[in-house]
């Protein structure tokens, strides 16, 4: 008899988790495992990329009408005489607008959300929360399972979390998992009474699907050395430090164009930071890519210039596709790269990481040098599963 799998996310809107997800639900064994999927809002670039094999599940009616427009879902809750319901909206609302660190928000708004969501009646061998925060919270309140998991692709510090809130439904999980040695010796001095139950698991990578996916066509300027960094356009991603040091790179006089796959909140000012210096033809915001695996195999050079990661999926792809790297000195870098072997390690700020670049653009032996490191490297990680079906069977 199939065991019964169930994950919870967000969404499939780009993000290293949400591509982590689908990766694992194209190697999971269909004749072993029944896997449903609850998604928050059902949408995403990545929603085309699920198997045939997962069911996707929709969340009822009082939901979809909770997170609706606030004056819409008042008045639609005051018509069916939901009185607390319409109370739980104007509080959600409220903690989730005072309340000025998004993550916090969505903590202790949970309260509020969960009460517009029935429970699950179907009982799982298995859920997990693939995602910290909310999907957690759900397969913690709202779901029977024999075994309960919960997903932290970050530093745990980083995300600036109360890590008391979190703590109530940690001790509840059979399972934490997360994503590099860093997050795992992290999760244990935050949560001491739960380190046992702390395990890593890589995100897993697919070297066969990616080689095939980066043989597809796009154009990009191929005249002059191109750099190439992916992510959500939100600070942590350090794309603000990127046209700084763009800005730096201009200033030189280097010939090259920066291209930025992503999209996000920081749009806006960064468009208008490349506006201010001038670097219209330097950096390019490419927006969402499905595939953006063309991209980094026709660029010359990959940049991750995060504040923070867990363990960047972006970062394996370029290594993946022997790629020279340059990344910013962020907590889990160095689970990653190894300083001048599989990348450059520089510290994180402009100056520090226009002078890696300049090096390196000036030193093509160097980057001749590092691509064949990470040719010789065994890179791909699809043995990663045997891991998470371990992790689902205690």
């Amino acid at each position: 008899m199939k065991q019964q799998l169930l994950f919870v996310l967000p969404s499939l809107e780009a993000g290293g988790g949400e591509k982590s997800l689908v990766t694992l639900l194209n190697c999971i064994d269909y004749q072993q495992y029944d896997v449903d999927l609850v998604l928050f809002a059902p949408k995403g670039i990545f929603l085309k990329q699920l198997p045939k094999n997962v069911k996707l599940l929709y969340l009822n009616d009082d939901y979809k009408t909770f997170t609706s427009g606030l004056s819409s879902a008042i008045v639609s809750f005051l018509k069916q005489g939901k009185m607390g319901m319409a109370f739980s909206r104007l509080l959600y609302t409220f903690k989730s607008n005072i309340i000025k660190n998004k993550g916090k928000a969505e903590q202790y708004s949970w309260n509020h959300l969960k009460k517009s969501i029935t429970s699950l009646t179907k009982e799982y061998d298995a859920a997990i929360g693939f995602l910290e925060k909310s999907s957690i919270y759900f397969v913690v309140d709202c779901v029977k399972a024999k075994r309960k998991i919960g997903f932290i692709h970050n530093d745990y510090v980083k995300l600036d979390l109360d890590a008391s809130f979190d703590l109530s439904y940690f001790k509840k999980l059979n399972t934490i998992a997360t994503v590099s040695e860093q997050c795992v010796t992290v999760l244990k001095e935050v949560f001491p009474t739960q380190k046992d139950k702390v395990q890593l698991l890589y995100n897993i990578v697919s070297a066969k699907l990616i080689h095939q996916m980066a043989e597809e066509s796009v154009t990009i300027d191929i005249t002059k050395p191109s750099l190439l960094s992916i992510g959500r356009l939100h600070s942590q991603k350090g794309f603000d430090i990127a046209v700084e040091a763009a800005a730096l790179l201009k200033k030189q006089g280097l010939n090259f164009v920066w291209y930025i796959i992503g999209e996000g909140a920081e749009r806006t000012a960064l468009e208008q930071a490349i506006t201010k210096n001038g670097l219209e033809k330097h950096v390019v915001l490419l927006g969402i890519k499905e595939n953006p695996y063309p991209y980094i195999k026709q660029t010359t050079i990959f940049v991750q210039p995060s504040r923070y990661e867990g363990k960047s999926i972006a970062l394996d792809e370029a290594k993946l596709l022997h790629k020279p790297i340059v990344v910013t000195n962020f907590t889990t870098a160095k689970d990653q790269i190894n300083h001048l072997k599989n990348g450059i390690i520089c510290e994180m700020d402009a100056n520090s990481l226009a002078d890696a670049l300049t090096s390196l653009l000036q030193n093509e032996s160097l980057q001749n040098e590092l691509s064949l490191h990470l040719s010789k490297e065994s890179l791909g990680s699809e043995d990663e599963i045997d891991k998470f079906y371990k992790i689902i069977n205690g």
